[in-house]
This record gives structure tokens, sequence and C-alpha cells, in this order.
């Protein structure tokens, strides 16, 4: 296969939910795209943030036949007969699955199906759960573990994943840590975004917001933790954002701590970067987080963060001076840090304009997608 053409055929797999891969994923499509890339996105749906067409833009739908014989419906063999097709017909060099099982197990089943007809290159990027979670139950275990060393080049979203992955799996694979992006264009402090705050509070609360898809990982219970112990003390509104297994939970402490009442439950929004413009501050309490694209997205949009150390969000928030980092589970000194910004203008807007620095200077999606892009032409120079 040449290398020499500057514009790739470019397949990409991801899980097309609100979750933080299938966002990142998406948004790498479409920025490849404007670069003159041909992506073809093969999932199960429509990617939610590809709702508008996009020139250098397919989408190839993954269908899940229903065989009786079948208790559970085979995904992985229906999304690799699928890459298979895609591959086949429209010649791509090469496939990027977001997440190792099953995506990049598929893939390579796929490729096992074309033989040497067409020698795609394979490109998995790891971003948590699959590692972290998944990849960790004795019953997959291997199999992410194979499906990593099959992959001709791999990608984490943190050095943190990346050396969790080296110790969990003790992979021999070099993996490049590229980290996630965020578009400082969209996410950022905008005018024409005040009347939504004016829907969240009466205007003189300050609004505390909580980004996440409510599993018990994000440890919903100590956001509203922190929340009651603020409220005490300032006037404050709780804006959580997302819907999970823990939403019901949370909600039953707030009212247990009195809280209720100031405590809204937006449930799963696509207009993150409006909601961001109306918070003064970003909570994110989590127990583990491979990178924390919410708290990105907040950085660049000049929201302070108080979330813990946790992997992720250690390179991603600049220590007393973009945000604070604590201990998982240390409420009380969540709650101080989040007192210390909404009480001290000075230090508050402080920590507002690094954040934005810091986001542009280091996370932009521009620079991000250039590296992605180079990190393809050294896989197919390798590989020719």
């Amino acid at each position: 296969m040449g290398t020499e053409k500057s514009n790739l055929k470019i397949g990409i797999t991801c899980y097309p939910t609100y979750g933080g891969s299938g966002v990142l994923a998406t948004e790498l499509g479409k920025r490849l795209a404007l670069h003159g890339h041909e992506i073809h996105f093969i999932t199960y749906a429509l990617p939610y943030r590809l709702k508008e067409f996009h020139r250098n833009i397919y989408f190839h739908e993954v269908q899940v036949s229903n065989y009786p014989v079948f208790e559970y419906q085979p995904y992985t063999l229906s999304l690799a007969v699928k890459m298979h097709d895609v591959i086949g017909e429209y010649g791509l060099d090469l496939l990027h699955l977001h997440y190792a099982i099953p995506h990049a197990t598929s893939a390579w089943i796929a490729r096992q199906m074309l033989g040497d007809k067409h020698p795609v290159r394979l490109i998995t990027t790891l971003h948590g759960t699959d590692i972290t979670l998944v990849g960790q139950e004795q019953s997959f275990k291997s199999i992410t573990r194979f499906s990593i060393e099959q992959s001709d080049g791999v990608t984490a979203v943190s050095n943190y994943l990346r050396n969790q992955t080296l110790e969990i799996f003790g992979v021999e694979k070099p993996i490049e840590v590229i980290p996630n992006f965020v578009d400082t264009e969209v996410f950022k402090r905008r005018d024409d975004f005040v009347c939504c705050r004016k829907t969240l509070t009466d205007g003189t609360e300050k609004i505390i917001m909580h980004i996440s898809n409510m599993r018990p990982v994000k440890r919903l219970r100590d956001v509203v933790q922190v929340f009651a112990r603020v409220a005490s003390e300032t006037r404050a509104q709780l804006v959580l954002v997302g819907d999970g297994p823990e939403r019901a939970p949370a909600y039953s402490l707030a009212e247990e701590l009195g809280v209720a009442d100031r405590c809204i439950f937006l449930g799963a929004q696509e207009s993150i970067d409006c909601l961001l413009n109306c918070a003064d501050l970003l909570l994110q309490p989590s127990a583990t987080e491979s990178f924390g694209l919410s708290v990105l997205e907040a950085l660049s949009t000049g929201v302070p963060v108080v979330a813990t150390r946790c992997g992720g969000p250690e390179e991603v928030v600049l220590q007393g001076e973009c945000g604070y980092l604590s201990e998982v589970g240390d409420v009380e000194e969540m709650a101080r840090n989040c007192l210390r910004l909404l009480t001290d203008r000075e230090l508050y807007e402080a920590f507002s304009r690094k954040a934005r620095e810091h986001a542009v200077a280091n996370f932009d999606i521009r620079e991000i997608t250039g590296r992605y892009e180079s990190f393809y032409q050294s896989i197919l120079e390798r590989s020719s």
C-alpha cells in the first residue's frame, strides 16, 4: 500500500452515545473530514454529534439480525462483517477503533476475512473503561490483550491509562499518548449564553455543576455531600447534567440533607458548551478517570475545576492554578476548595484566566488532530 497520498480513507468505530470516547471519536472524524480525509463511521447508530450533513463523512449502520438460536445477539460478528464490507467497497486505508473490545476485536476478524486483498491498518485508542473495568474481567482479559497486540498502532488518552494498560495486561505493543482535546472556539465564554443562566438561578446564586453518566465510579453521593456543605455557607445551586443508575440515590441523599430544592437534575444534554457558560465551578469527585473530558471542556470555558486525584485529571488540572485536586472521598476538603473559589473574586478570576490559557495552549482540537494525522502516517509508513 502506498503512503504518498496526503488524504486518507479512514473508518472510525466508536460507541455513538454521550460518553467521552464517542464525543472524541466523532469530533476527530469531523475535523479530519475538514482536512480532506474521507471518513466512514461504522457503528450501530448515528453518533449523536453527527446530526447534520458533513462533507467527506459517511455513516454505515451495523444491523444485528435477530436469530432465534442466539440468546444474545452477536454484535461483534455483525460489526466485523460490516467492517469487511466497507473496507472492500471503499478501499479504506485504516480503521481507527475507539475501545479495544469489541471494536478492535471485530476489526481483526474483518482483516482476517479480507486476507491479502486489502491490507488495512488498525489503530486502537484506549479510553479507560475498556481497560480499567471491562478488560479486567477474567473472561475478557485475554481477548483484550490480544486485540491490543494485534493492532498496528495503539494510543491512550493519558499517561495514567497507558501505565495502567502496561501494568494490567503486560502488553509489549508501544502505546502513544495522545490526550483528549477540546474545540476551544466552541467551549469559551460567550455573551449570547447569558439567558441560559437566568433559567437556572435567580442571579444571586453561584452555580456548581457536575457532568457525568452517573455511574458509581462518579461518586454522586460525594457531589451532594460537598454541595450541602457549600450551600450551608453561601448561596449556591447544584446543576447535575447526565443520567445513570446513581441519579435516584443522589436525589434521595439531597432530600435527606435538606438541599433537594437547590439541586437541578437536567438529565442528558447535548449543549454542554451552553451549560458550562452558566457554571461557576465544575465538581468532579470521581473514584477513577482515565482523562476527564468534561474537566477539559470546563477549563476551556474558563470554569475552574474541583476534582480528585484519580488518574487523568492530574494530567489536565494544574493544581492551585486553574483548579484543586483532593483525595478521593475527601468531601470536607473539596467543599473548602469550592468555597475558597466562590467567595474570593480575585482568586476566582485568576483561576478562570489560567484555565482558559491552559486548555488553549495544550489541548486544542487543531493541534491534537495533527498529532493523530502524524500517527496515522507513521503507522502506514512503518507497515508499507
